[in-house]
């Protein structure tokens, strides 16, 4: 089963999604887009926790960043779009955590748009 949830819908400021619970999930991806771009950027990032209460940065996101394939897998604690477009991330699939998160950090203007896809 997959859940597609928007987690950050037309935001045109600095915004934290509610948390959503991942306890249950075998793969996590954050699907971000930026429209509405004059110049700045959005910094879409997230933070976990195990409890719904204490959260910790998450900053081991596999990102589809190009490099050889000798150099593994890139790990990311954010993703930085500064036109109008889209970006994914990956959450490690050896991680676990209860519940997930998203902020989408503004500089200057644009409007943003994040969700989560969920498999169980």
């Amino acid at each position: 089963m997959v859940d597609v949830i928007k987690v950050i819908d037309g935001a045109t400021a600095t915004t934290t999604s509610q948390a959503i619970p991942i306890g249950d999930a075998k793969k996590v991806v954050l699907f971000c887009t930026r429209s509405v771009h004059v110049s700045g950027n959005t910094v879409f990032s997230a933070t976990v926790s195990p409890d719904g209460t204490t959260y910790y940065t998450y900053n081991k996101w596999i990102s589809n960043l190009a490099n050889a394939n000798t150099e593994g897998e890139t790990r990311v604690a954010s993703v930085t779009l500064a036109s109008a477009t889209s970006n994914f991330l990956t959450m490690d699939p050896a991680d676990f955590f209860g519940y997930i998160k998203v902020t989408a950090t503004e500089t200057t203007d644009g409007t943003h748009d994040a969700w989560l896809i969920i498999e169980y």
